[in-house]
């Protein structure tokens, strides 16, 4: 190290601990304003009264059964959708992968419209073990043909499994939603990313799944530098590459499929939150993973409270605003060189 790399060396840790200092505080402003705003026009000191146990029944309710259990939702999904993306783009070494490359969304869709059209299934919590059990087969599924032959389950192969089986499930979701007019009535808030009516029943159910998941992502993460730069040095470094691999997709699918189990098909928050962290605070995979933990509950409460104020009093799905954000920032990012790679 040269006398010049000693500072620069020294000043990455000092970012890093600026950025999530930076970053805890806008989530504690995001969840703050996530209880205080909605489009049920009550006054912030009857919100704040009633958050600390006083005020009237109607603030009350509003806080305690609406707001602050849609913000937990908030955070499990991006926390889960943040952690799947950080992984999958690593595993994949694509800087702009996204968790729905393996077809999960694809799966827990396809489950859930099988389940209405066909089963009767009406409430929410009904679409939690659907879309968990649908993402689950699907995985199954991709890594089974990725590693047919006798092949092992290289990133390419399942990355081409995944989509070919993505876009075949989506056509079959859509034809059964098209020719079944209760099923698309009640899976367009659902297939939009939404995360109105989602309370404890419908995040405790799911909240054991994402912690399997993060369990797995903790104990990926060491390696993840190493399979981030290939199979044959990940090797080298004494990695069981097999049995990461493994490790991988189970987490992506867990984290991924319990999301969208709770909230829909919420895009661009896997696909860009840890795109944008590579970009902030450097390309080591571990950090990259614990930052985008963060970062991804940002974007997702700050895309539900936009969704609650942009035509109110009627509300728009975070799904629908994500994209609307999602899409002009990742390609100002892509535009960068140096965040493109990882």
């Amino acid at each position: 190290m040269t006398t010049l790399d000693a500072p620069r060396r020294r000043a990455v840790p000092a970012r890093r601990l600026v950025w999530w200092t930076i970053a805890a505080a806008v989530l504690a402003a995001l969840v703050l304003l996530s209880i205080l705003v909605g489009s049920n026009p009550i006054p912030p000191g009857d919100l704040w009264q009633a958050l600390l146990g006083d005020g009237g029944d109607e603030a009350r309710y509003v806080v305690w059964q609406q707001r602050l259990p849609r913000t937990l939702a908030g955070i499990v999904v991006g926390v889960a959708l943040g952690a799947a993306g950080a992984l999958i783009q690593a595993f994949t070494r694509n800087p702009l992968a996204d968790p729905g490359i393996l077809g999960v969304n694809a799966g827990a869709a396809f489950s859930v419209a099988v389940g209405i059209a066909f089963f009767g299934v009406t409430a929410p919590i009904g679409y939690v073990w659907l879309a968990c059990g649908g993402a689950l087969v699907m995985t199954i599924v991709v890594y089974t043909i990725g590693g047919a032959g006798g092949a092992s389950a290289d990133p390419v192969r399942l990355t081409l499994a995944g989509v070919a089986f993505g876009a075949v499930l989506s056509g079959l979701t859509t034809g059964i939603a098209l020719t079944n007019p209760d099923t698309f009535d009640r899976m367009r808030g659902w297939n939009a990313g939404s995360l109105l009516e989602r309370g404890v029943d419908v995040v405790l159910p799911v909240l054991p799944i994402i912690l399997a998941g993060l369990v797995l992502a903790a104990l990926a993460a060491p390696a993840l530098n190493s399979v981030a730069l290939g199979r044959d040095v990940a090797r080298s470094h004494g990695i069981d590459v097999k049995r990461m691999t493994v490790v991988i997709i189970a987490a992506t699918t867990l984290l991924a499929g319990g999301a969208t189990a709770i909230a829909g098909p919420i895009g661009f928050v896997g696909l860009m939150v840890p795109h944008a962290v590579r970009w902030t605070i450097g390309v080591d995979q571990r950090h990259i993973l614990a930052g985008s933990m963060i970062a991804a509950p940002i974007l997702v409460l700050g895309a539900d409270i936009l969704g609650r104020i942009a035509v109110a009093p009627s509300e728009m799905p975070a799904g629908i605003v994500t994209a609307f954000v999602g899409a002009p920032v990742l390609i100002a990012l892509v535009r960068r060189r140096k965040a493109s790679a990882l």
